[in-house]
């Protein structure tokens, strides 16, 4: 456990890199969902970069694409793409290291980033695997603004009445989108409350936290005969002062100045868990 939480810092830096080489990104978002990539990748999901259409593999979606570079990073670790290709190439003309998802990439299922759409395809997928009596598990990680899209709770709904237990839900609750705080734009509370009347099991996490998220996983996993929705309070920029909760961060590049600033910190933040 102690090596995830180490490699989140490292993945953030990656992913701070991959954002300054492609001039721009949604780095706010990308820190926020770090650890909550990095449990599910190396840890919680059958799936191999050796055998990428394995039929029986856990299938992932990222709803908030935007969040891409973070999903960059994970992936390069995991070996499913090349970290110096994704840097060097990362929005360039041409490319295919789009800002958002590109299914065309090994271990990517979904185009995804256009919101509300990611929980309702991760329904239809579950329903698939469950009618064909297949292992397979299915995990989306949405953004909290992004349920302001009507489609995610026709998607909750039915995932409900297809008794859809292979599939777990995890809300990015960083409470912050584009355009200000979720509660000033979208008020969503009491979000558990709303996601257990649509007949979900609700388990809540800081999702920043490692050992929190393993053991909502866990949870999830024994839980029969409905799906599973986590909600992951999480800060939005975690990892540095400079960024952590702040709207403005949403998508921004980094001065020279914020740059370094950034990186001492994650570096830091590195030191502290080796010295735990």
């Amino acid at each position: 456990m102690k090596n995830l939480k180490y490699l989140s810092y490292k993945l953030r830096e990656d992913c701070v890199n991959i954002i300054m080489a492609g001039g721009g990104g949604h780095i706010g978002g990308d820190m926020s969902v770090m650890e909550i990539l990095t449990d599910l990748y190396f840890r919680q999901m059958n799936i191999s970069p050796e055998n990428p259409e394995d039929p029986d593999r856990d299938l992932f979606i990222l709803s908030k694409g935007h969040a891409m570079e973070a999903y960059y990073a994970v992936l390069c670790e995991k070996g499913f793409l090349k970290l110096n290709e994704v840097t060097t190439q990362f929005s360039k003309f041409g490319s295919p290291y789009i800002g958002h998802p590109n299914n065309k990439l090994p271990g990517i299922e979904m185009n995804s980033g256009s919101l509300g759409h990611g929980l309702p395809v991760s329904v239809g997928m579950a329903l698939a695997v469950k009618m064909d009596g297949k292992p397979n598990r299915v995990y989306v990680v949405t953004g909290d603004g992004e349920l302001a899209e009507g489609s995610n709770w026709e998607g909750a709904m039915s995932a409900a009445m297809y008794h859809l237990d292979n599939l777990v839900w995890i809300i990015d609750r960083n409470r912050l989108q584009i355009s200000g705080g979720t509660e000033d734009v979208m008020a969503l509370e009491d979000l558990r409350k709303k996601a257990e009347s649509f007949g979900w099991n609700v388990l809540t996490a800081d999702g920043n936290d490692i050992d929190e998220l393993d053991a909502a996983f866990a949870q999830a996993k024994e839980t029969k005969g409905r799906p599973t929705c986590i909600i992951a309070n999480t800060i939005k920029g975690k990892g540095s002062p400079i960024m952590e909760n702040k709207a403005g961060w949403h998508h921004h590049l980094p001065n020279e100045t914020e740059y370094a600033a950034i990186m001492k910190d994650l570096e830091a933040g590195k030191e502290a868990l080796t010295n735990e």
